[in-house]
């Protein structure tokens, strides 16, 4: 039977593109539709993820704390092919169950940056799986929209949602940086290194084919993606100035304990005050580029589509 309050969360996620309100308001999202184990039809589920320095994401199987492990991941363990939607892209995944250290270190990290994942395992005597959701190779990721520019736009709200959620995870964050907002900083910088080189290389060059009045346009574009690239350099610097940020991190939030939340702060010695100064600085600058760039190239990508 349909829980209630799951749809009304998975219909809210669809209608606004990963932003939902009330219990999961700030929270970063995702909804994994997988296979019944019993019955073989879809189930839809939204869940909280962690971004893992790398190509997946993590969920945790927490069920608030019960003793039996969710339907979600039963379902999972019999079938770990699934569906992500995560508000910007829908693309297909293999979930795999981490064991030993590397779930102790990742449940470790979340614990510390939500002492809330520290007090679920408390309350149960099963130890919580934390499960990789790795993308599979199955053609593009869907943006699920209707034009190309449309497409750009929800790109663009991704990243700066991801951005406001640093930036207030930093505000509330203690004396030290801990490992997972360490590890968010680095992921929304590789994220934007990624989607730049895909316009300079792919979507740009299309565009001076389709009309050579954009010119100007794009060489603006370009310069501000050299701006934006040297403001994520200096953010990974303050963040992980040892160049080693996946790897500290992690080793930080594996010395912070058992996975409780009462285990230190991880990455201590990136100080706050001087990463939310890079992230304004950051965020200053890309909403200037993210806004002129939806101007200008919007009504060409939608008229280059007509």
């Amino acid at each position: 039977m349909p829980n209630d309050f799951n749809q009304q969360v998975i219909e809210e996620f669809r209608a606004n593109r990963g932003r939902v309100g009330g219990y999961f308001e700030g929270a970063r999202l995702l909804l994994l539709t997988t296979t019944g184990a019993r019955t073989g039809a879809p189930h839809t589920t939204p869940v909280g993820y962690l971004h893992d320095g790398g190509e997946r994401v993590l969920v945790i199987a927490s069920a608030g704390g019960s003793p039996k492990h969710p339907d979600w991941f039963r379902n999972l363990l019999a079938d770990p092919r699934l569906t992500v939607e995560d508000g910007v892209f829908t693309y297909d995944a293999r979930a795999v169950v981490l064991e030993g250290e590397e779930r102790d270190r990742a449940f470790a990290r979340a614990a510390e940056a939500d002492p809330g994942w520290g007090e679920y395992q408390a309350r149960t005597e099963r130890v919580i799986p934390v499960v990789a959701l790795e993308a599979v190779e199955s053609g593009p990721p869907n943006t699920n929209t209707t034009s190309m520019g449309e497409a750009i736009k929800v790109i663009h709200d991704g990243f700066r949602r991801e951005l406001a959620l640093i930036r207030q995870e930093i505000m509330d964050s203690g004396p030290g940086l801990g490992a997972q907002l360490r590890i968010n900083c680095l992921t929304l910088c590789q994220g934007l290194h990624n989607h730049h080189t895909g316009e300079d290389t792919a979507l740009f060059p299309y565009l001076a084919a389709q009309d050579d009045e954009l010119a100007p346009v794009l060489d603006r574009l370009r310069q501000e993606h050299e701006k934006i690239a040297a403001l994520l350099s200096d953010l990974r610097e303050v963040v992980a100035p040892d160049g080693t940020a996946y790897a500290a991190a992690d080793a930080s939030a594996h010395q912070a304990g058992d996975g409780s939340a009462g285990g230190g702060s991880a990455g201590g010695d990136a100080d706050p005050t001087f990463v939310l100064a890079e992230v304004e600085r950051l965020a200053e600058e890309l909403e200037a580029h993210l806004r002129y760039e939806e101007e200008e190239l919007i009504p060409a990508l939608d008229a280059a589509a007509r």
